[in-house]
C-alpha cells in the first residue's frame, strides 16, 4: 500500500492546481522512465511511418519523404490482408523477426542470430514473465530461486514472488560505481541453500535503477559464475542504446558469451530482452519487445512457443516500432538528416543531463551520487539526519518514502524511494529519469536543492 502513496497525493496535488485550490507550481513527474511524458519528442521518422501504415491514403500524396512512404509499403504488405488490424504469427510477422536477427548479428560483430530464437512480445517485461513462467516451477519443494540484482527493477522481483518463486539478491558495490562483483553471486547462492533452489540468475545491463554499464571482464565472469553453477541466465539489456560514460562500451551478453567460445557457447542457456520503450525511441506506450533464446532443449522451446500463442501476437504497430528502431534511415535516404539530427538532438540532451546531475547532487550535503555510466536514471544516496529517520518511523513509512513525499508536497517534484528498488540495510536511495527535456532538468534539480537545503536544516 505504501507504494500507493505518491501517486495518490501527486493525482490530488494535480486536481487541487486544476481547480486553483493550490498556489503551488506544476508537478514534475520524473518517476518514471517514460522519456515522452517527461518532454522527449517521439522520432519524426517513427511517427510518419506509423501514420502511413495506420492511413495508407498518406502514400498517395507527397506530403511525406519517398523513403518513408516506401517503408510503411513494405509492412502493410507483410501483414496479412495489407493492414495493421491482422493477427500475425505467433513470434511476430516472420520479415520483421528475421531483420531484428540481422541487428543482433550486426550489433554483436557477426555472432549469428537465428529468427526462430526470437519472439516479439506486447513489452520486454510481458516476455521475461513468460520466461520466468517456464523456470519457476510454483509447486516445488523447496521453492525456485531467481537471483537478483538489489537494486533492481521491481516489475521483475513482483512478477518472480507472483509465480510462487523465491528472490535471491546480490548487492551491487555502490561504492565501486555499482559493480557487478561475482563474489556477491557466491555469498548470494550460498544464502539461499536451505531456502530455495536457484535456477536463474538475472542481470540489468545497463543498469536500472542503479546506472552502471558492465564491462566484458565482468560478463566473462558472470557467465562462468552461470555455467559452473547450471543457471539460465536472463540478460535484461532494454537500455542499450543509452550509455554515458566515455570509457563505457554496451556489449551484449549474447556477444560475449558466442566470443568466449566453447564449452561456455555452447551449454549456457541464455534469454537477452530489448525494448522500443527505451532508448532513443521511447515508444513506451506501444509496447513492443523481444526475446531472443540460446541454446535452449528443443521441448523447452516449444513449452515457450505454447505459452506466446495464448495471447496470439504482439500488437501489429509495437512489431512495426521494433522494426524501425533495428532498422532506421541510413545516409542517402531522404529521412536520414532529419533522423541524424533528432538523435543527435536526444545524445546532447543526455549528455547535460547527465553532468548537470552529477555535478549538482554531489554539491549538496547529504547527497551522494554515483557516475552515471548508463541508462536512463539517477540513484543517489541520500544521508538522512537522525530526525528526519524518527520523523519518518512516527509516520511509519521508510526513511526515503518519509523524503520522497516532502519533495513532492513542498516542491511539486515526484521521485520514487530507493526502497522500492532494494538497498542495503541502513542505507537511503532516490531514483528518478534523466531522459527528460533539458528544460525539465533544470528545473528538476533546481527545486530538488532547494528543497534539500531546507529538509536538512529543518531535520538538522
Amino acid at each position: 500500500m505504501e507504494k500507493l502513496v505518491l501517486a495518490r497525493r501527486a493525482s490530488q496535488i494535480k486536481e487541487e492546481l486544476r481547480q486553483r485550490m493550490r498556489n503551488h507550481k506544476q508537478v514534475i513527474d520524473v518517476s518514471w522512465g517514460d522519456p515522452q511524458s517527461a518532454g522527449v519528442k517521439p522520432l519524426s521518422f517513427v511517427r510518419q511511418v506509423l501514420a502511413a501504415c495506420l492511413y495508407p491514403d498518406l502514400m498517395n500524396s507527397n506530403t511525406l519523404p519517398l523513403d518513408i512512404r516506401q517503408r510503411a509499403q513494405r509492412l502493410l504488405g507483410e501483414c496479412a490482408g495489407g493492414s495493421v488490424g491482422s493477427y500475425t504469427a505467433t513470434a511476430g510477422i516472420s520479415e520483421i523477426v528475421y531483420r531484428i536477427s540481422e541487428f543482433i548479428t550486426k550489433r554483436d560483430g557477426g555472432a549469428p542470430s537465428q529468427p526462430e530464437n526470437i519472439y516479439i512480445s506486447p513489452g520486454s517485461q510481458w516476455a521475461l514473465s513468460n520466461i520466468l513462467k517456464v523456470l519457476v516451477n510454483s509447486e516445488a519443494s523447496p521453492r525456485t530461486g531467481v537471483l537478483t540484482p538489489e537494486p533492481c527493477y521491481p516489475l521483475t522481483t513482483f512478477s518472480i514472488k507472483g509465480l510462487g518463486g523465491v528472490t535471491v539478491p546480490y548487492h551491487l558495490s555502490e561504492e565501486q560505481g555499482w559493480e557487478l562483483q561475482v563474489e556477491e553471486l557466491h555469498r548470494a547462492l550460498d544464502s539461499a541453500r536451505g531456502v530455495c533452489n536457484p535456477v536463474a540468475l538475472y542481470v540489468i545491463n545497463p543498469g536500472n535503477p542503479a546506472g552502471y554499464v558492465q564491462s566484458r571482464k565482468s560478463m566473462q565472469d558472470v557467465i562462468r559464475f552461470a555455467s559452473e553453477k547450471r543457471l539460465f541466465l536472463l540478460a535484461d539489456e532494454v537500455y542499450q542504446e543509452c550509455v554515458h560514460g566515455e570509457k563505457s562500451e554496451f556489449l551484449s551478453y549474447k556477444r560475449v558469451l558466442a566470443e568466449m567460445g566453447p564449452p561456455h557457447s555452447d551449454t549456457v542457456e541464455l534469454a537477452s530482452f530489448h525494448s522500443a520503450s527505451k532508448g532513443f525511441l521511447g515508444e513506451c506506450g506501444l509496447r513492443g519487445g523481444y526475446v531472443e533464446l540460446v541454446n535452449l532443449d528443443p521441448d523447452v522451446m516449444k513449452c515457450i512457443h505454447k505459452l506466446f500463442t495464448i495471447d496470439s501476437c504482439a500488437p501489429v504497430l509495437s512489431q512495426f516500432a521494433l522494426d524501425l528502431m533495428t532498422n532506421p534511415p541510413q545516409p542517402g535516404d531522404p529521412s536520414y538528416p532529419l533522423y541524424s539530427k533528432e538523435i543527435q538532438h536526444i545524445k546532447t540532451m543526455m549528455a547535460h543531463n547527465v553532468k548537470r546531475v552529477f555535478e549538482v547532487l554531489n554539491s549538496l550535503l547529504g547527497f551522494s551520487c554515483q557516475p552515471l555510466e548508463g541508462g536512463a536514471f539517477a540513484f543517489p544516496r541520500l544521508y538522512l539526519p537522525p530526525k528526519a529517520i524518527q520523523k519518518a518511523k512516527e509516520m511509519e513509512v521508510e526513511p526515503d518514502m518519509f523524503y520522497c513525499i516532502r519533495l513532492l508536497e513542498e516542491a511539486g517534484v515526484l521521485v520514487k524511494p530507493g526502497w522500492e528498488y532494494g538497498q542495503k540495510e541502513g542505507t537511503h536511495h532516490i531514483r528518478f529519469c534523466i531522459m527528460t527535456s533539458e528544460d525539465t532538468m533544470e528545473e528538476v534539480l533546481s527545486r530538488l536543492s532547494s528543497f534539500h537545503t531546507q529538509f536538512m536544516k529543518d531535520f538538522s
